[in-house]
């Protein structure tokens, strides 16, 4: 079968690039004749090919995208989600001051992002590189500077890979630091370094250890929860009980890299299993499909919980083996 492409919106070089990408996706031919594109080769990939082919021109030409971009979008093209991803791939909802547009990547983000617009609570959890603390913090700037709140609040359980506070040297803020530096980050990149520091310093953005959560009242304030994963049972309902009036709480982690004792229960694990069905409260799970880093980063993933897997399924086998051994 034969697919006819003329109009594009890119020049005839950058479509070429992308029609070798589509090619070697989809095991089809595309050659350039002088005036279009023509896709030869099954018909059922030679569809999916003319249809990644022209979002992708479209996505391309609309904002810049990357190699991570294109894998996505070759992706769900096969999956036969990609009419579904495109009505929602235009929707910026927040501008950096250098002009950075934020907005979903992937399907799982989209869902995300539209939890965060409708419920007052919202638990992320996902791997690596999915953007959930990334989107959270974007949301929370977006409601502060359309008066939605008044406040910013971040916090992190201060716990990670077996070390405590305070085993670490300096005053409280010194020690804190370390552990806050990917929120500061974002908020850097999300607001101007000079404009995050003015909103620290008057105490409209606060970035706290999540002990210091417990006793607090927390009305008219966006709240976002960062490594939920290495908090407790205990923790997470303490936290999770400080919400006040007028207030949006986000709690994010990956609960493939708790960093708790073997014997303690993650308190985001504990959140789901205990939350999930109630009303007004939004769990949303991204996946490695929604990991928008290095493309490398979703192979990792996807190596490690390979590698998971096998122990279960080998001891299965073995007592499997050991059942028939004694019959």
């Amino acid at each position: 079968m034969e697919e006819r492409i003329e109009q594009l919106r890119n020049s005839a070089h950058t479509a070429g690039v992308y029609a070798k990408r589509v090619a070697e996706s989809f095991d089809v031919s595309i050659e350039h004749d002088g005036n279009g594109f023509i896709i030869s080769g099954d018909t059922k990939d030679v569809l999916m090919a003319k249809d990644a082919f022209v979002a992708l021109d479209k996505l391309s030409n609309d904002s810049e995208i990357d190699g991570t971009d294109i894998d996505y979008l070759m992706n769900i093209a096969k999956d036969g989600r990609l009419e579904e991803f495109l009505k929602t791939s235009d929707e910026v909802f927040y501008m950096t001051p250098s002009g950075r547009a934020i907005k979903p990547r992937t399907l799982g983000q989209r869902l995300y992002v539209d939890s965060l617009k409708q419920s007052e609570l919202v638990i992320c959890c996902g791997p690596a590189g999915t953007g959930k603390t990334f989107l959270g913090v974007a949301m929370a700037v977006k409601a502060l500077k359309s008066r939605e709140v008044s406040r910013i609040i971040l916090t992190r359980p201060a716990i990670e890979a077996g070390e405590r506070l305070g085993f670490l040297p300096g005053d409280i803020e010194e020690k804190v630091n370390p552990y806050m530096r990917p929120i500061y980050d974002a908020l850097s990149a999300l607001l101007g370094q000079e404009m995050f520091e003015r909103y620290y310093d008057k105490g409209v953005i606060e970035v706290s250890p999540l002990a210091f959560m417990r006793g607090r009242n927390l009305d008219d304030c966006f709240v976002l929860l960062d490594e939920a994963q290495t908090t407790t049972p205990e923790q997470m309902k303490m936290f999770l009980t400080r919400m006040g009036f007028s207030s949006k709480i986000v709690v994010t982690g990956d609960i493939t890299q708790i960093d708790l004792p073997s014997d303690k229960t993650s308190g985001l694990k504990d959140a789901i299993r205990v939350l999930e069905g109630v009303k007004d409260i939004a769990i949303c799970k991204l996946t490695s499909a929604d990991v928008v880093r290095h493309a490398l980063v979703q192979e990792i993933i996807n190596a490690y919980e390979k590698a998971e897997r096998k122990p279960e399924s080998s001891k299965n086998s073995k007592a499997t083996h050991s059942r028939s051994q004694r019959k």
